[in-house]
């Protein structure tokens, strides 16, 4: 009740989440939402839909074990079609069916407790009809000591400035007004790119050249728990080679560069991990050959692209 008795409504907030394969990830993820919801109850109400791209529904049990943990409710979709753009265009519908703002992770991510209040205070300082933060990624402690002593934990990282306008989001770690979405119905995530990756890239560029506000804050930071199988050379590897396909794709798909102008862009990544290693020893620093190898791989997936390669999803 507002200072003069009338009713103000209460925020509410759906959050949707795409899930495949991960039902402990998943349990894991609501475990961690569930406090950020508590945390904000007195601002908000907190709602989750689960979109559950396995054939078998084998995710169904997880979202029972919720089932009345949330103001707004759990909400379960089905989508089975090892397609990650038609699973996320079914939460969105599933969020907007109840949502003021639509809030979107993922599945292996755990958001901290006060997730939910640092995006709306974001929202409150900035005006954003957008907000996003860092997601960052942490390995299996067991690993080799390489992947921690070098900065792969940081590869693809978003890194602005604090409440600075930003024309990109994650869709890990990101909350939209549903009334941006209704208006826009014709911003969507492309099928096309649904097995491929970049799909987050292109939707929220277009949704940024059509008007979204877009406002990036540290404080918002989740955590991307990598499996043991991603702490190996080999994956992180492949993993930066379609990172840099991807870029590719999505550059030339939302038309932000030509091929002339990507070709020189995978260029310039190539040549700066070709001297990365001797800058940093004759500067006395530990020369990070893997993370070197793993920029140039990122270049290498970006020149592919212009050639025609397509690499699924890493």
């Amino acid at each position: 009740m507002a200072d003069d008795g009338t009713m103000v409504e209460r925020l509410r907030i759906a959050l949707y989440v795409c899930t495949y394969q991960r039902n402990d990830e998943l349990e894991r993820l609501l475990r961690s939402v569930k406090r950020s919801s508590d945390d904000v109850a007195e601002l908000a109400d907190v709602g989750v839909v689960i979109v559950d791209d396995n054939a078998d529904q084998r995710a169904k049990a997880v979202v029972d074990n919720f089932d009345e943990e949330f103001p707004l409710g759990l909400h379960y979709r089905t989508s089975g079609k090892q397609n990650i753009s038609m699973a996320r265009n079914v939460g969105i519908e599933g969020a907007l069916e109840f949502g003021d703002v639509v809030a979107m992770t993922d599945d292996d991510i755990v958001v901290p407790d006060d997730w939910f209040r640092q995006h709306l205070a974001l929202r409150e300082r900035t005006g954003a009809s957008a907000t996003t933060g860092p997601l960052l990624l942490e390995f299996d402690p067991g690993a080799g000591s390489w992947i921690h002593d070098e900065p792969f934990d940081e590869f693809g990282l978003l890194e602005f400035e604090d409440d600075a306008e930003v024309p990109i989001c994650a869709t890990g770690n990101s909350m939209v007004s549903a009334q941006f979405l209704r208006d826009h119905p014709e911003i969507r995530f492309d099928p096309d790119l649904g097995v491929v990756g970049g799909e987050d890239m292109v939707f929220y560029r277009a949704a940024i050249g059509a008007g979204l506000k877009a406002h990036f804050s540290k404080q918002v930071a989740v955590r991307e728990i990598e499996p043991p199988d991603r702490s190996t050379l080999g994956y992180q590897l492949g993993r930066a080679m379609w990172m840099g396909n991807t870029r590719y794709v999505t550059n030339l798909t939302s038309g932000d560069a030509t091929k002339g102008r990507l070709v020189l862009r995978s260029a310039r990544i190539m040549a700066r991990a070709i001297v990365r290693s001797p800058r940093r020893t004759l500067a006395r620093e530990s020369p990070q050959i893997r993370y070197s190898l793993a920029e140039f791989s990122e270049g290498v997936g970006m020149l592919a692209g212009i050639f025609g390669v397509r690499l699924d999803h890493r």
